[in-house]
């Protein structure tokens, strides 16, 4: 499937569309959802590479008990379009977000982040002052180790000047049981049907996947890595054993170099540890949040 991705048409499955909303934003289109009421304590969720905000869409409605919470589709992910390849940088992505969230009035309070969308919150609270609690699931923080560092990113942005290989890769994970192999040989989550639905229908699309594509091609890990330190929020890293994607092992390195950080493994999940077990997910996140917020209250 190629071009973008239509609302009326796929994203007719997406979940909880009923709290979906387009927000422009210069020559952006931004998809978020929101739920919850006005007045509590706000709550900011970044999907990983590859994504969208159809992953939360069982954490949403139980944080939406305590919470207002504001998810939205990355740039160049699912349904948010308009973001030139040369936003898709960790910087560069941390500066869209904190214009959308200039246009919608939303001041998190706190920030939980899966995978990619873990290391967007410490860089917003690096370069934007956000100072509230930060709780990393599956947190993509420490770079490839040795060559691989510059192996890797140099690959991606290989396959992201070439036309054809967005349409490849999605023509080969995108259809029938084929993109629940691929979600759990990637992750070791098994998850809904309603979850691999949204992925199978993103991973159809050459859009969307040459938007992962270049997110990973511009992903700066090793430089988020020597600011690590400056990190003064409460982080909480929550990491799955089973975890195919990033190993647990590096979860504790990264932890080592947040000095406000506290590690906690969630046994026998994978990557999308939060879609195939949201109720702990949510309860966890709710926790440390609450418990953060109210030290500043």
């Amino acid at each position: 499937m190629s071009g973008a991705l239509n609302w009326e048409r796929e994203g007719r499955i997406w979940p909880h569309r009923e709290n979906s909303a387009f927000v422009p934003v210069g020559r952006a289109n931004w998809h978020i959802q929101r739920m919850g009421e006005a007045g509590k304590p706000r709550l900011l969720l970044l999907h990983g590479t590859g994504a969208s905000v159809h992953s939360w869409r069982g954490v949403m409605p139980l944080l939406a008990h305590d919470f207002d919470v504001l998810a939205p589709d990355l740039p160049r992910h699912a349904f948010t379009t308009g973001h030139p390849p040369t936003d898709m940088s960790l910087p560069q992505m941390a500066s869209a977000i904190a214009q959308l969230l200039a246009e919608t009035g939303f001041a998190p309070d706190g920030i939980v982040g899966h995978s990619a969308g873990a290391a967007l919150a410490l860089q917003l609270a690096l370069d934007y002052g956000f100072s509230g609690p930060v709780i990393g699931l599956n947190a993509a923080l420490r770079p490839f180790p040795g060559p691989a560092a510059q192996v890797f990113p140099a690959l991606a942005k290989l396959l992201f000047v070439n036309p054809l290989v967005p349409r490849i890769f999605s023509a080969a994970a995108g259809f029938g049981s084929e993109a629940e192999r691929f979600i759990y040989r990637s992750t070791h989550s098994r998850i809904d049907a309603a979850g691999l639905a949204c992925y199978s229908t993103l991973l159809r699309n050459s859009n969307h996947t040459k938007g992962a594509l270049a997110m990973m091609a511009n992903w700066d890990l090793p430089t988020l890595r020597t600011r690590m330190h400056e990190v003064t929020n409460p982080v909480l890293l929550l990491h799955s054993d089973k975890d195919a994607a990033i190993p647990l092992d590096w979860a504790k390195e990264a932890h080592e170099w947040l000095p406000t950080s506290r590690l906690e493994s969630l046994p026998e999940l994978g990557h999308l540890a939060h879609e195939e077990a949201p109720e702990q997910a949510a309860k966890l996140i709710a926790a440390f949040a609450a418990a953060h917020l109210e030290k500043t209250a």
